[in-house]
């Protein structure tokens, strides 16, 4: 893993939510998403090199409700950019990291996305993500 590609906040409402990070970061929103299989509504913010991910659940089964529930709003995960998601994740599982799924979903912003689980990665959670081709 070379850079960091994105930071994910969870946030209860992109509504509030993006008005407030465009005045933060001074900068505007430059993509809204909706990735099905997370059931979450993505913003993008860009700064220089950094992007950051606002990320609100639609749908009872998100990931993201359960998150802000336990934890509330605030960072919850890191992306790190790889060349070859299938070799880095097999990598990282014969180091000992636990992966989340069997294999890559598609994520927001045209990337295929794989995460390790928090319990092998000292409570973070890690976003593996490659450019789709």
């Amino acid at each position: 893993m070379i850079n960091i590609e994105h930071i994910g906040i969870a946030v209860r409402h992109l509504s509030s939510s993006i008005p407030l990070f465009e005045k933060l970061l001074d900068t505007s929103c430059y993509k809204t998403e909706v990735v099905e299989s997370e059931q979450v509504n993505t913003a993008f913010f860009k700064k220089g090199e950094s992007k950051i991910e606002l990320v609100e659940a639609y749908g009872p089964g998100s990931v993201i409700n359960s998150f802000i529930e336990k934890k509330g709003e605030g960072i919850h995960h890191i992306a790190f950019e790889v060349k070859d998601i299938y070799e880095e994740a097999a990598r990282l599982q014969s180091e000992g990291f636990i992966l989340i799924n069997e294999k890559p979903k598609k994520g927001a912003d045209n990337k295929l996305v794989w995460f390790l689980h928090p319990k092998s990665t000292n409570g973070v959670l890690i976003e593996l993500c490659m450019e789709i081709e």
